[in-house]
This record gives C-alpha cells, sequence and structure tokens, in this order.
C-alpha cells in the first residue's frame, strides 16, 4: 500500500479503521533523526498468564490446568523467556524480538483503577488520570514535547473518523478513513448466519451470498470468529494499519506517534482456542510495523498494553473472567530487552488480589512515563500532567538512552 497523503508529508495525523483494528497518529517535529512511538491498545482485556505463563510458579497448575500449554521444549509447548516464563507460541515472531534484545514484556502490571468493566476501565486506561477525562495521556504528552506549540497550523487535519481517547486533547489530531476500509468482521457474519440458518428463504440466501464474496462453509458452520475468506491471502486488517503506520512514521517528515487498536481479548468460554487469532495477528501486525519502519525500526518503543487481566483461576467454560493485572509489551529496535520486567506476586490464594486475580505490582501509568521520558522526551516535570494524580513516578531503564 503506498502512502502518498498530505498528511504523511507534512507530519500530521491519520486513523485509519478496519474491522476491530484502527490507526490514530500524530507529529511530534518531523526531524529524521526524531524517535518513534507507538502505542497498541489490545481492547477486550488480554489474559497475561496465558501470554507470559509463569510455568515455573508451581501453583498456577492448580488454578488452570485446563488452559496450560505445554512447557518450552515439548510440542506445541511455550517459547522460554529464561526459565521462569514461556511465550505463547503464536507471538513466535515477538519471541525473536526477545532474543535480539528487542522486547520487554512487563508482568503483574494493572492501570490505576480496579475497575472491572470494558468501557470504564479503557477510559481511565486512556486518559491516565484518577477520573475521566475527555483528553488522553498521550495527547498530552506530545503537548509537552518542547517545540510543539511553534506549529501554527497544528498537528493533525479531520477528514472522518474520531480517533481514540488517548489521543484526543489540545495537540491537534487528524483522522482519515480509506474508501471501503469498514468492513464487517468474520464474527458478524457468523452469527447472521446462525441466526438465519433456520429460515427456509433467507437461510439458503445468506449462505449463497458468503460463498460468493470467497467465504467458506466453515463460517456458516460455527467456525471461530477468526475465519476469513477462503483465498487466505489477504492480509488481516491489523496488519495492513501496521504497514501504514509504519511508512508514515518512516516518512522524513512524516508523523512520530501512532496509536493502534486490536480487539478480541475478551476470552471468557474456550479461551484456549480463541486466543490464538489475536495473538497471531498482534504477531503479524508486529513484524508488519518493523517491515515498514525499515531502518527507523531502531528508533522505535511500541508499547502494547490492555484495560485489565483476567482471573487467575478457569472458570467454568474454558475461559477466564474480568481480572486485575496482566502483561504489557514493549518493542522496538530502542527497548533495553531480552528480559521479563516486573515483580512477580506469586499465585498462592493469600497473594491473590481480592482471592481471584493476579496481584498488580507496577502501575502502567509508572511505565508509560518512563517510555516518554526516556524515549520520547517528555520533560519529567511535564508528566504530573500527562499522568494526573501522579507526581510523575517512571520505571527506569526500559529503552536505550543515546
Amino acid at each position: 500500500m503506498m502512502i502518498r497523503r498530505r498528511s504523511a508529508l507534512l507530519g500530521l495525523a491519520a486513523s485509519w479503521t478496519m474491522g476491530r483494528s484502527s490507526l490514530a497518529l500524530a507529529g511530534t517535529g518531523g526531524g529524521p533523526d526524531d524517535p518513534r512511538f507507538v502505542v497498541i491498545i489490545l481492547r477486550g482485556a488480554l489474559d497475561g498468564l496465558a501470554a507470559v505463563t509463569p510455568y515455573g510458579d508451581p501453583d498456577i497448575v492448580a488454578h488452570r490446568q485446563g488452559l496450560l500449554l505445554p512447557q518450552p521444549g515439548q510440542e506445541g509447548g511455550l517459547l522460554d523467556l529464561g526459565g521462569f516464563y514461556g511465550l505463547h507460541p503464536a507471538l513466535a515472531g515477538m519471541h525473536e524480538l526477545y532474543g535480539a534484545g528487542q522486547m520487554l514484556p512487563i508482568h503483574a502490571v494493572a492501570g490505576h483503577y480496579r475497575s472491572r468493566s470494558h468501557f470504564e476501565a479503557q477510559d481511565y486506561l486512556e486518559s491516565g488520570a484518577d477520573q475521566r477525562l475527555d483528553n488522553g495521556w498521550l495527547n498530552r504528552a506530545v503537548a509537552a514535547l518542547p517545540g510543539q506549540g511553534r506549529r501554527p497550523d497544528g498537528y493533525g487535519l479531520a477528514m472522518g473518523l474520531s480517533v481514540p481517547l488517548l489521543l484526543r486533547g489540545s495537540a491537534h489530531i487528524g483522522t482519515y478513513a480509506p474508501a471501503a476500509s469498514q468492513h464487517p468482521d468474520p464474527a458478524l457474519y457468523q452469527q447472521i448466519a446462525a441466526l438465519n440458518a433456520a429460515d427456509p428463504l433467507t437461510g439458503p440466501a445468506f449462505r449463497d451470498g458468503l460463498k460468493a464474496r470467497g467465504f467458506s462453509d466453515s463460517l456458516m458452520e460455527g467456525a471461530p470468529a477468526a475465519s476469513r475468506p477462503a483465498d487466505g491471502h489477504k492480509p488481516d486488517p491489523f496488519s495492513v494499519l501496521s504497514t501504514a503506520a509504519g511508512q508514515m512514521l518512516a516518512a522524513p517528515q512524516g508523523p512520530r506517534v501512532a496509536a493502534l487498536e486490536i480487539g478480541g481479548w475478551d476470552t471468557h468460554a474456550g479461551q484456549v482456542g480463541r486466543l490464538k487469532g489475536p495473538l497471531g495477528q498482534l504477531d503479524r501486525g508486529v513484524r508488519a510495523l518493523r517491515e515498514a519502519l525499515g531502518a527507523e525500526w531502531r528508533r522505535t518503543v511500541v508499547l502494547a498494553m490492555t484495560e485489565f487481566g483476567r482471573t487467575v483461576r478457569m472458570n467454568g467454560t474454558g475461559g477466564t473472567d474480568h481480572g486485575t493485572a496482566t502483561v504489557a509489551f514493549l518493542l522496538g529496535g530502542a527497548v533495553a530487552g531480552g528480559r521479563v520486567g516486573g515483580t512477580w506476586p506469586g499465585l498462592r490464594p493469600d497473594q491473590l488480589f481480592e482471592n481471584r486475580d493476579l496481584a498488580p505490582t507496577t502501575d502502567l501509568r509508572a511505565v508509560a512515563a518512563g517510555v516518554l521520558r526516556d524515549h520520547l522526551g517528555v520533560p519529567h516535570g511535564a508528566l504530573a500532567r500527562v499522568f494526573p494524580g501522579t507526581t510523575g513516578e517512571t520505571v527506569r531503564g526500559l529503552v536505550r538512552v543515546a
């Protein structure tokens, strides 16, 4: 996909939405040597214990034996992260980054809130404050960068879809939706097919229509939501957006901050099978972003975060329910990776949060603040304004400081 938009050349912002994925970009100065920062919101609450499994903790078996994958070295097993943790095998590309010192998972992280409501938690996650706001912490970070107030034409151009709360605020952020980009998610087709299956008129008509559009019979027969057109060659929306983001961020005078999102993480039932799809999309999207950035990957940090984790114990339908602490990922050529960060709280019943969740030991805001200060160059004195209610606390040592 060739990006020939004026917004890419002028360091403006863009937002692309396709299915459950979307993208917004903002300019932060536009110099070729500027650092790049990408935030990926994993909407729906990623189970951090499945993505980065502490197989070395003996208590995990009692809580979720039906959810555990084989240990590293076994067929279909986890990818080792140093002898205590294992990475889900769907994240093989990210595991390669770990081996290259360019991925840093941080476990037992959580936002500053204790809500298990998706909508409320996502608002707090994106606002970064102790109360709901109409602007986001990434926008406030862009506004706090030195020299941002000297651009009289602003940083964005609105052309359709709104930006996520994370990037709303005083720094001008525009949106752009390419023609015919909003294709329904395959899960919607599956639900409509199921509702009409017994109808003698609409059932066959709907099946014939889907077949004509290239969908296989497995979609209409209840295949997982990750089913796609039968040709199997069309890239998933998140990879398309990641490529677009990388191309724009790599442009010499292009934007320098991007926010992407990907859904499908709410695994209340059948988690072992359902989680492979979104994890695979995330892995392919990170790979696409890296390839599109090219040489600029070395100046890039990617933060992948979710609104909360999931329960330690498996529920009665082979899934997990809304929890608290989870895992966040830092990826990129500027990341000081090759290790797992955070403080492990343990999984004994007396160590769980409210006797059900992984206990939080690291504030996600402090992780983000550490990247903003040490990588993006946000002044330390501005961090308390970026994250109201804090004193600008940061986690150090997350990035390679030039």
